[in-house]
């Protein structure tokens, strides 16, 4: 492909090596279209994306590591490429759209509807914004996710959800704590909250959210106040709605342990 001046730079991500080959085949007849980079899993996207600066991105819903949903997440929010999925699973069209993607390629796509989501892309490249909450958007209602992901300058933290011991707010972000480490997520604890589990998350201050599993137990602190001591000794500070909801969901937890008994 001989691209011009003004040709629009792609990344290309798919873990199926065929996959990319014939999406590749099909843009040689886009000169107007450049492939910046081919990357086989989500953490080569991300990184792609970051060093490329690309304007489109054409990217697969289900691979290895981090899914598709998982990639837009990381990326730098003030300059989004225009993302087309690509995808055998039409199950995802709804999600897509609900995170701002461009346009929906579901395979086995023909070279005349790939022409057709290139000129929808060429309509919204330039400086955009995903929105922050774009996994939330994403996630069937209901859906609750199995892990976080946490990006940290060139590197991306996967942490799951089941080994998150506990959150602490601090300003527009969230300090996630998982076995021993800290990882710092540029995401309200609001919105880590709505994400989880109510019955095994439980807000327990304005600043801190805890995994009940990691409870040992809640003493007095100080007048109409308490500190919860987690299993590894860590002490947060519990508000009087706090506790209210800890008793709670204490409450529920163990009535749905003696139910399944």
């Amino acid at each position: 492909m001989q691209p011009t001046n003004d040709a629009l730079t792609a990344v290309i991500v798919d873990d199926e090596e065929l996959a990319r080959a014939y999406l590749r085949e099909l843009l040689e007849a886009h000169p107007g279209v450049r492939i910046a980079a081919e990357c086989a899993n989500g953490f080569e996207a991300v990184k792609a994306v970051a060093e490329t600066r690309p304007d489109l991105l054409f990217l697969d819903v289900q691979m290895p590591k981090l899914d598709g949903f998982e990639v837009l997440e990381l990326l730098d929010a003030d300059r989004a490429p225009a993302v087309i999925f690509v995808t055998a699973y039409d199950q995802y069209a709804m999600r897509a759209f609900d995170a701002h993607a461009v346009d929906y390629l579901l395979k086995p796509y023909d070279a005349a509807r790939l022409a057709r989501a290139i000129d929808r892309a060429k309509e919204r490249v330039g400086p955009r914004r995903l929105p922050r909450e774009v996994a939330a958007l994403a996630r069937p209602a209901g859906e609750r996710p199995h892990r976080i992901v946490v990006k940290d300058g060139a590197r991306v933290h996967v942490i799951p959800v089941a080994k998150l011991d506990y959150v602490e707010a601090q300003d527009d972000y969230a300090a996630l704590h998982s076995e021993g480490k800290s990882y710092l997520k540029q995401q309200p604890i609001g919105e880590i909250e709505a994400l989880l589990d109510p019955t095994a998350f439980v807000r327990i201050h304005r600043s801190a959210l805890v995994n009940l599993e990691r409870v040992a137990r809640i003493e007095p602190y100080a007048k109409d106040s308490r500190v919860a001591i987690l299993r590894d000794g860590t002490r947060l500070p519990v508000s009087r709605t706090g506790y209210t909801r800890l008793l709670e969901a204490m409450g529920d937890s163990q009535g749905n342990r003696s139910s399944t008994r």
